[in-house]
């Protein structure tokens, strides 16, 4: 009863709790930067301790996942070397056109397949940034038109 009165009064409890209330609920509304980064430390932590989890219970995987790597990595690789060399050869050959359509098709196809080379290196050698170097691979997929059904 007296709590009451006291509130109607404006006693200096009540006005105390007043305060502390619209101070807490301030504080509430404003995302401060040193909140924000916090924020963003525990995201990236969490974040990192998936990719180390999937790992760890992947392990069994690791032989395929290498082979299938290696085996993409080397189609990747050969089609530049097939560049290379097709431009090279070309110098000397008695037609040098359809080594240089050779060279341009083998380079358009290791282009293609630069956005899968980065996904496999980034893996192997970046892990805790995949997200990252994954959005930017999507991005340029997108912007290719992989995956809209282009001819």
């Amino acid at each position: 009863m007296f709590g009451f009165v006291g509130r109607l009064l404006g006693s200096d409890k009540a006005l105390s709790r007043v305060v502390d209330g619209v101070s807490s609920g301030l504080d509430k509304l404003i995302y401060t930067d040193e909140e924000r980064a916090d924020a963003a430390a525990a995201e990236r932590k969490a974040g990192r301790e998936m990719v180390v989890e999937w790992m760890r219970n992947t392990q069994g995987q690791n032989i395929a996942r290498r082979l299938i790597a290696l085996c993409i990595t080397a189609v990747w690789l050969g089609m530049y070397l097939i560049a290379a060399i097709a431009g090279m050869v070309a110098v000397f050959a008695d037609e040098p056109d359809k080594l240089r359509v050779l060279a341009e098709v083998a380079r358009g196809n290791a282009d293609e397949m630069s956005g899968p080379i980065m996904l496999i290196l980034s893996f192997y050698f970046a892990a805790p940034h995949m997200g990252v170097l994954a959005k930017g691979v999507l991005a340029k997929w997108q912007g290719q038109g992989i995956g809209k059904g282009r001819d």
